[in-house]
C-alpha cells in the first residue's frame, strides 16, 4: 500500500517540488502503514499466516506484488501529481475502524481484514490527497483481494458440481448414487468437500479476471463479459475434473485417482484453465498497451483541505488507535461461572457409557467449560448431549468460527446435508468411516436469546458488547446415531422437550445448578 518512486522518474514528469513532495509524503505513508500492521498486529499476523497456509487464499501472496505494478505502471502520469496531505480522508480511516471494531466485537474475521485494509486505503488518501488518489483508484481498489472472502461461496458450489457429475457419470455408464455430496460407486465413495468445490478456483479467477478486464479491456460491456467467463469457466472446468476423478477410479482404484487429482488440479489444471480464459478473451482486447492509465491534467492542482503531513500521519494513528484501545475495553467484559459444570438430569433417561462404536464429540478448544454425555431411555433409545460454555467471547475464543462446533477442521465425520429444524434447532446428517451417520441438532444462546443461526449468534454477540448485557454464551448440540427402523430426529425431540426448553436448559448447566 506504500507507494515510492524513483526521484528521476518524477523529476523529468513534473519537476522538482513534484519529487520532494513524493519522496516526503511517500515516506510519511510507508512509516503511518507499517505502525498501523503494527498496531493491529493479530490481523496482520492472521492475514499472513491465511495466505500462506490456506490452499483457498494463497493467490493472496500475489496480490501485494500485482499492486505494486499497477502502480509503476502509472509512474509517469503520478509524476505530473503532487501529493499534499488531506484531512477528509480521515473519514476513510474513521470507517475502516468502526469496521474493524464491529469484526472484532462481533467476531467476525472478515470485517476485522477488510476494516484494516480500508484503513491502510484511508492512510493513502488521507497523506497522498484526493487528486493522486484518483489515479491511483483501480491499484487501491484492488487491494479488497488482500482479504480472504468468498467462502460462502464453498456450499452451492458443491451443489453445482454434484449437479453437473450425476450426469456426465449416467452418460459415461458409470453406476453411481447421490447422498448430499457424497457420490458413491461400485469402488466407493466421494465426498464433493468444501476443498473439492472450486470455491477456490473460482475466487482466484475473480482476482485475476478483474485484474486481466482493467489492464486488456477499456469498453465495459467486453470487461463485464469477460468477468462472467472467467468465473463461468472455472466452475464447469471443476465438474468436468470431478467427473475425471470419479471416472478414473470407476476404472482403476479411488486411492489411485484421487492422488493424480491433487497432483493435476494444484500444478496444471489452473494454470490451464487460466490460459484458456485468456485465449478466449484474446481476441476482443481492446486496450492499447501504450495507452495512458489515466489522464493527469485535470488532478494537477492541490486540493483546498489540506493540512500538514506531520499532522496527518498523527491523525490517522490516533484515529486508529481509539478503535483498538475501544475493542480492548470491550473484550475486558467476562460473566461470572462456577468453576465446573455438570450434565443435568433429565427425567426419563438415564445416563448411559459412551458409544465407542461412533463416538462423536462437538470441537470447543476455548471453551471455558464443555461437558458431553449419553443419555438412554426404557425403550433402547440414546443421545448425546454436549454444551460447551464460554465466560466471554474474543479473538481466539468463540462461540462461532472456522472449525469449530459440531464438526472439527480435517474431522473424521463429514457434513452430508442439511435437515429439517428439530426443536427449532438447526439440524445436519453427518457421516464417518464405517459407514456412520449421525444426526446432531444445535443451539446457541446468547445473554437470553436462543438461536440455531451463526449470523444470529455474530448480531448478539455484538450487540451484547455494545449496548451491555451477559457476555456469557452457551452451545448445546443433541446427538443420535442413525440406526434402522429409528426415527432419530423424533428421539432428539423427546430428548429436548423433557430435558428443555433449551434456554434453561442452558441456563441450568453454565449456572452450575
Amino acid at each position: 500500500m506504500t507507494m515510492a518512486f524513483p526521484a528521476a522518474d518524477f523529476t523529468a514528469g513534473g519537476g522538482a517540488g513534484n519529487a520532494a513532495a513524493w519522496r516526503r509524503q511517500g515516506g510519511v505513508l510507508g512509516v503511518a502503514a507499517v505502525l498501523l500492521l503494527a498496531l493491529f498486529w493479530r490481523d496482520s499476523a492472521d492475514l499472513a499466516r491465511i495466505w500462506w497456509t490456506s490452499t483457498t487464499f494463497g493467490h493472496c501472496l500475489f496480490i501485494g506484488p500485482v499492486i505494486g505494478w499497477l502502480v509503476w505502471q502509472r509512474r509517469v502520469e503520478l509524476a505530473r501529481l503532487q501529493p499534499a496531505s488531506w484531512w477528509p480522508g480521515l473519514v476513510l480511516v474513521g470507517a475502516g475502524g468502526l469496521g474493524w471494531f464491529v469484526g472484532d466485537a462481533a467476531g467476525v474475521a472478515l470485517a476485522r481484514h477488510l476494516g484494516l485494509v480500508v484503513m491502510l486505503q484511508g492512510a493513502t488518501v488521507t497523506l497522498l490527497g484526493p487528486y493522486v488518489a484518483r489515479g491511483l483508484l483501480f491499484p487501491l481498489a484492488y487491494a479488497f483481494f488482500l482479504v480472504p472472502f468468498g467462502e460462502s461461496l464453498e456450499g452451492p458450489l458443491q451443489s453445482a458440481t454434484v449437479a453437473m457429475v450425476m450426469p456426465m457419470l449416467a452418460l459415461a455408464g458409470v453406476p453411481a448414487s447421490v447422498d448430499g455430496v457424497l457420490i458413491t460407486i461400485p469402488n466407493g465413495y466421494f465426498e464433493v468437500a468444501e476443498a473439492c468445490s472450486g470455491a477456490k478456483f473460482v475466487i482466484a479467477m475473480i482476482a485475476y479476471g478483474t485484474l486481466v478486464a482493467h489492464v486488456a479491456f477499456v469498453a465495459w460491456p467486453r470487461r463485464i463479459a469477460f468477468m462472467a467467463m472467467a468465473v463461468i469457466v472455472p466452475v464447469i472446468a471443476n465438474g468436468l475434473r470431478a467427473f475425471g476423478t470419479i471416472y478414473a477410479a470407476h476404472l482403476t482404484s479411488v486411492e489411485a485417482a484421487t492422488g493424480v487429482d491433487h497432483i493435476i488440479f494444484g500444478w496444471v489444471f489452473f494454470g490451464l484453465v487460466m490460459a484458456a480464459v485468456i485465449a478466449i478473451g484474446w481476441r476482443w482486447f481492446d486496450r492499447d498497451p501504450d495507452a495512458a492509465w489515466f489522464d493527469p491534467a485535470p488532478l494537477q492542482r492541490l486540493p483546498r483541505q489540506r493540512i500538514d503531513t506531520y499532522v496527518a500521519a498523527a491523525l490517522v494513528l490516533t484515529t486508529a488507535s481509539g478503535f483498538a484501545g475501544w475493542a480492548g475495553a470491550v473484550a475486558a467484559q467476562t460473566a461470572a461461572l462456577p468453576d465446573r459444570i455438570a450434565l443435568p438430569t433429565v427425567p426419563g433417561w438415564q445416563r448411559a457409557d459412551a458409544n465407542l462404536a461412533a463416538p462423536w464429540q462437538p470441537h470447543y478448544p476455548s471453551a471455558d467449560h464443555i461437558v458431553a454425555g449419553r443419555y438412554a431411555d426404557g425403550q433402547g433409545r440414546s443421545v448425546d448431549l454436549a454444551i460447551a460454555v464460554f465466560s466471554s467471547q474474543h479473538e481466539g475464543k468463540e462461540l462461532v468460527s472456522f472449525g469449530t462446533g459440531a464438526l472439527r477442521e480435517d474431522d473424521r465425520w463429514v457434513r452430508v446435508a442439511g435437515l429439517p429444524p428439530i426443536a427449532g434447532g438447526a439440524a445436519m446428517r453427518i457421516t464417518a468411516p464405517g459407514p456412520v451417520e449421525r444426526v446432531v441438532a444445535t443451539w446457541y444462546q446468547i445473554g437470553d436469546v436462543i438461536t440455531a443461526s451463526p449470523r444470529v449468534v455474530k448480531l448478539e454477540t455484538l450487540k451484547v458488547k455494545l449496548l451491555g448485557g451477559s457476555p456469557r454464551a452457551v452451545a448445546v448440540h443433541v446427538s443420535a446415531q442413525v440406526l434402522p427402523g429409528e426415527s432419530v430426529s423424533a428421539a432428539i425431540a423427546r430428548f429436548v422437550t423433557v430435558a428443555g426448553p433449551i434456554e434453561r436448559l442452558a441456563d441450568r448447566v453454565a449456572s452450575g445448578q
